[in-house]
């Protein structure tokens, strides 16, 4: 796809240049719902200034720009944007030659988007048009690679991992949620060192059996079962405040390699934390 083709997908949101998770995920070739998986594992890297989800309003507005229906097309959330800069940061996280390459043509697609906009014969008065030289553009992709940190937990040992696990719980003050589907006895043998309230949700095709349940209780008091079929990813919330994002299910962590991410944007936090009231 050419820089100017590019550049018909780029729009002008909240007076920045930005382009649809949907348009960007087709140009590193996955699926959108796969391509924003990627993002939100690392969300840390994604503050408001590189991505943000568009509201009703304008992604009714952006909608009216296209020649489709006025459907969501099959999408149950509403889309994010990216700008410049969070295409930059894009080929970090993809890790991929092809990634860096696409995003290097993509940021070429805004510097000419820029100098299409900054001409006489297109100026826009609602258009901000600061110009950023090419090189400077390529120099801060590269330093977005240099000053990458791995700020998650990255697990690959049985032991080491539930230890983590454990020490992670034990912060947990009042209550501990543990979002986990396909959880089993495994779990138990964990949250009977705690001294807090513990609500699983998780599906009612669990490996923890009623029984299971009954008799850890009887013992112990703490666990709440809680059965819903709308959660796949796994999360652990302490607190209602603090909420880290697990790869694996507790009964698998460790035996194969995964990470456990600590989320830090408030916007994702909020979005969790309004859900589990839902249901709690």
């Amino acid at each position: 796809m050419t820089d100017l083709e590019i550049s018909s997908k780029i729009y002008e949101i909240r007076g920045k240049q930005v382009m649809l998770d949907s348009d960007l995920a087709k140009l590193y070739h996955v699926e959108t719902k796969v391509f924003m998986q990627s993002v939100k594992r690392n969300i840390e890297r994604f503050p408001d200034n590189f991505m943000f989800q568009l509201t009703e309003n304008e992604y009714a507005n952006l909608r009216s720009q296209f020649v489709t229906s006025n459907k969501r097309g099959g999408r149950r959330y509403l889309p994010y944007v990216f700008t410049e800069q969070g295409v930059a940061m894009l080929s970090g996280i993809l890790k991929s030659k092809i990634a860096i390459n696409t995003s290097i043509t993509i940021i070429n697609a805004f510097i000419a988007m820029k100098h299409l906009i900054g001409s006489s014969a297109y100026r826009l008065s609602n258009f901000e048009t600061k110009i950023i030289d090419h090189d400077n553009r390529i120099k801060l992709l590269e330093e977005c690679f240099d000053k990458f940190e791995e700020k998650e937990m990255f697990l690959d040992k049985t032991y080491d991992a539930y230890s983590i696990i454990l020490d992670i719980f034990k912060t947990t003050k009042k209550e501990l949620i543990i979002v986990d589907r396909y959880t089993d006895k495994s779990l138990l043998d964990i949250i009977k060192q705690l001294k807090c309230n513990v609500i699983l949700i998780t599906s009612n095709k669990t490996k923890l059996t009623k029984l299971d349940i009954d008799k850890y209780n009887k013992t112990y008091n703490n666990l709440k079962i809680i059965y819903d079929e709308s959660y796949h990813d796994r999360y652990f919330i302490i607190d209602r405040n603090t909420i880290y994002h697990s790869g694996n299910s507790i009964n698998h962590i460790g035996y194969r390699k995964s990470n456990i991410n600590l989320i830090t944007d408030k916007k994702i936090k909020d979005i969790i934390l309004n859900d589990l009231k839902k249901i709690t």
